[in-house]
C-alpha cells in the first residue's frame, strides 16, 4: 500500500474498531466495503488484515466480556461456521473475477434486505430461535467469512433477535468472529498467503486496534437497548450498500 494511502487506512480501521467494540461487529464489513469502494487495496489482500485485526479487537474485548457469553448458541453457531470458513476461502482461490463480484452484489443485497426488514421492528423474539436456526446463520456466516473475511451479516441477524442481553449478543459475536479470524489466519498462513506486506500493514495498525478497543470499552454510546438494536440494523443498511454500489461499475 502507498504511503499517502496509509493514514486513510488507518482511520478506516479506527472506526470500524469502535464499532464493532460497541456493537459486537462490523469491523471487517466497515473494513473491506471502505477500502474496496475506494479501491485501496484487493479482495484477498484487505480481508487478510481484516482478520488478524479483527482478532486482536475481538481478544482484547473478551478479556472483560467473556462472562456474557451465551456459550450454546455460540457452539452451534460455530458448528457450522469454521467448516464453511474452509469453504469459502478455497471458493474464493478459484472464482473469476466476474464471479467474484457477482457474490459480492448479492452479499450486498442480502445484507441490505436483512437490515431493512429488522431496523424496523427491532424488539427481540418473544422466544429464542431454533438450535438449526443459529446451525444454518452460523454456515452462512462461514462462507462470507471465508469468502470476504465478513462473517458479520447472517450472525447478526441470528442474534440481534433474540430475547437476550445486548451483552450477551455483543460478547457471543465477538467471541465468534475470534473463532474465525484465528482459523482464518491459520489457514491462510498454512497456504503461504501471509505475505510480508501483509504482516507489516497489519502491525502498523495493531496500536489503532488497541488504543481504540479500549476507547470503546470505557466509553460507550448513552443508548437504550432499542435504540442499539436499530443502529445496529441501520447499519448494516450502509454496510451493504456500500457493497453493492463499489461493485456495480464492475458488473455495468
Amino acid at each position: 500500500m502507498a504511503a499517502e494511502l496509509l493514514l486513510p487506512f488507518l482511520l478506516i480501521v479506527a472506526l470500524a474498531t469502535y464499532v464493532q467494540t460497541v456493537t459486537g461487529f462490523a469491523l471487517g464489513m466497515i473494513i473491506m466495503g471502505a477500502v474496496t469502494g475506494l479501491g485501496l487495496a484487493p479482495i484477498a489482500f484487505t480481508s487478510a488484515i481484516v482478520s488478524l485485526l479483527a482478532l486482536t479487537n475481538c481478544t482484547i474485548a473478551l478479556r472483560t466480556g467473556h462472562r456474557h457469553i451465551d456459550k450454546k448458541a455460540v457452539a452451534i453457531a460455530l458448528l457450522g461456521l469454521l467448516p464453511a470458513m474452509v469453504i469459502g476461502v478455497l471458493l474464493l482461490e478459484s472464482l473469476s473475477t466476474a464471479a467474484s463480484h457477482w457474490l459480492q452484489l448479492l452479499l450486498g443485497v442480502a445484507i441490505v434486505y436483512c437490515g431493512i426488514a429488522i431496523a424496523l421492528k427491532p424488539e427481540p423474539l418473544k422466544q429464542r430461535s431454533s438450535t438449526k436456526s443459529f446451525l444454518f446463520s452460523g454456515i452462512l456466516g462461514g462462507a462470507f467469512g471465508g469468502l470476504f473475511a465478513i462473517a458479520g451479516p447472517p450472525l447478526v441477524y441470528q442474534f440481534y433477535r433474540q430475547p437476550i442481553s445486548l451483552a450477551a449478543i455483543r460478547n457471543s459475536l465477538l467471541c465468534m468472529f475470534a473463532a474465525m479470524n484465528l482459523s482464518r489466519t491459520c489457514f491462510i498462513g498454512y497456504q503461504g498467503k501471509l505475505s510480508e506486506q501483509i504482516l507489516i500493514l497489519s502491525l502498523l495498525s495493531l496500536p489503532v486496534v488497541v488504543l481504540v478497543t479500549a476507547f470503546g470499552q470505557r466509553f460507550p454510546p448513552p443508548f437504550s437497548d432499542n435504540t442499539m438494536r436499530r443502529i445496529a440494523f441501520s447499519l448494516l443498511i450502509c454496510i451493504g450498500l456500500s457493497l453493492i454500489g463499489s461493485v456495480l461499475p464492475q458488473l455495468i
